[in-house]
């Protein structure tokens, strides 16, 4: 028979078991809340967990108790001027006896609802549960294969480099303690007694006696102390290392934001929103995913993560220039045979006049080919509610990628106006089962 036992440290003041069962049985109440949550929060807040409120109707664990209509009962309760110990009273009929149950509210209101605050791990797992990037494939199956050294508890034999003082002290005050090693201590206090009796002139009977089973004790103690070592090789402990295999997919996810003058606040801080969420979404769910950041005004740069969200230069905007960036840093540093490239544009529309054509060539004939999955999302005025929805409205740039939308599957669109529409884009970007290039 196999015994399995978790190790796992349950946080601090919960059980962990117990919080995993009772999250796993409301689940689907919790993801209706939990999928709500960004249009009252930041999207920089999601990774700080979150107070949720769900009904407490259905959440109760199953629960072994009595038939009352049942079995045999010998109780006399407070109160009873009837009836002795002994004698019988007749069961109520089925449905005749009187119900314990609450009676029911006019207004239709049940019991509390039922307040509890999720984990930052717990939120990011059920907020992006049902995402994934479409279609990630295995690009390369080579011969070498990648480990990555990851620490595997402890062990009793190992090398003297991967000694462990921490847990070998502690096993070795587990066996003194379990094998009542006398302290040193104890006996340098017999030992001072001994002394002293010894250091009289005249003893008397009882302090000979006394002094002869000092010395008997003392024997005793000693030899048990020198059986019973401080430190016993069964006691040393190593660190214990695995080689983990890492997958032999990769992927790359390229990051474009239109940052120029046609862009104002309203625009940018809805991009950096939607770039915040994925950034986190590909972070919790893909351990292996390496994010490009470019910025285009006229012109295009790579730039590191503090810079893409929080730089202020600005200027003209010329759209080709970001995609002609994402083609050279494709080219250079990601082949296709080895990694999955995903790209996700985000832009208010305004573009340079006829440099539109040269987006269209540019996805085509160079990027498409080559992605996975590509999604461009087009930041638009407040007031153009009814063109967000229909869809047929927009830019220039939103009318020439059309066109490549009708192409190419794995190409997708999507506007934003305001905070509460991003979540909504992104899910219908990132839901699973979406099929893209192969």
């Amino acid at each position: 028979m196999r015994y399995f036992v978790d190790r796992r440290e349950n946080p601090k003041g919960k059980s962990l078991g117990n919080r995993q069962r009772f999250v796993k049985r409301a689940r689907a109440r919790i993801k209706e809340v939990v999928d709500k949550s960004l249009k009252d929060r930041s999207i920089k807040d999601l990774a700080t967990g979150e107070k949720i409120t769900i009904p407490s109707k259905g959440i109760e664990e199953p629960k072994f108790f009595n038939d009352g209509r049942t079995g045999k009962k010998d109780r006399v309760f407070p109160g009873n001027k009837e009836f002795i110990p002994g004698d019988t009273i007749p069961r109520p009929q089925g449905g005749a006896g009187q119900g314990g149950g609450k009676e029911g509210s006019d207004d239709g209101e049940g019991q509390d609802d039922f307040s509890f605050t999720l984990t930052r791990d717990e939120f990011l797992d059920l907020f992006f549960e049902d995402l994934e990037l479409p279609d990630l494939v295995k690009k390369s199956l080579t011969d070498v294969k990648n480990f990555q050294t990851k620490h595997a508890g402890y062990r009793t034999s190992g090398t003297t480099s991967n000694i462990t003082l921490v847990r070998t002290m502690r096993q070795s005050l587990a066996r003194r303690t379990a094998l009542k090693r006398p302290k040193k201590k104890e006996i340098d206090e017999i030992e001072e007694e001994i002394n002293e009796l010894e250091s009289k002139k005249r003893l008397g009977v009882k302090q000979k006696a006394r002094l002869e089973e000092l010395k008997k004790l003392h024997v005793k103690l000693m030899r048990k102390r020198s059986v019973v070592g401080f430190i016993d090789p069964i006691d040393v402990r190593y660190h214990a290392f695995e080689k983990v295999p890492q997958p032999n997919s990769k992927a790359v996810m390229f990051c474009l934001m239109d940052v120029s003058g046609s862009m104002g606040e309203r625009e940018k801080d809805l991009a950096k929103r939607f770039f915040l969420l994925l950034h986190l979404f590909l972070d919790r769910r893909y351990e292996y995913t390496e994010i490009v950041f470019i910025r285009h005004t006229h012109v295009a740069s790579e730039v590191d993560e503090e810079t893409f969200f929080y730089g202020r230069e600005s200027g003209g905007t010329v759209v080709s220039r970001a995609l002609d960036e994402m083609k050279k840093i494709l080219r250079d540093r990601y082949p296709t045979d080895i990694w999955n490239v995903y790209g996700a544009q985000v832009s208010d529309g305004d573009n340079t006049s006829g440099d539109s054509g040269n987006c269209i060539s540019l996805l085509n004939e160079d990027i498409l080919p080559l992605v996975q999955y590509y999604t461009y999302i087009e930041v638009v005025d407040e007031n153009e509610m009814e063109i967000v929805r229909n869809g047929e409205g927009g830019s220039s740039l939103w009318k020439a990628y059309r066109d490549i939308r009708d192409v190419w599957p794995l190409f997708k669109m999507g506007k934003i106006a305001q905070a509460g529409d991003i979540y909504g884009v992104f899910r219908e970007l990132f839901a699973k089962d979406l099929k893209g290039a192969s």
